[in-house]
């Protein structure tokens, strides 16, 4: 393999990888939403379903 195919393949293996290491960084680091309380309107009722 000539140095040239080298160098151009590890600079685009070497990216793609830093590329998926970052996003893969922000999904992690990304504090979850915090989901709408679908109760919000009833919270001061103690019996939620009729048994």
């Amino acid at each position: 393999m000539k140095t040239e195919a080298l160098i151009t393949m590890l600079t685009a293996v070497g990216t793609v990888t830093a590329v998926t290491g970052y996003f893969f960084y922000l999904v992690l680091s990304t504090p979850p939403k915090q989901e709408e309380d679908s109760y919000c309107e009833n919270d001061d009722e103690t019996v939620r379903q009729p048994e």
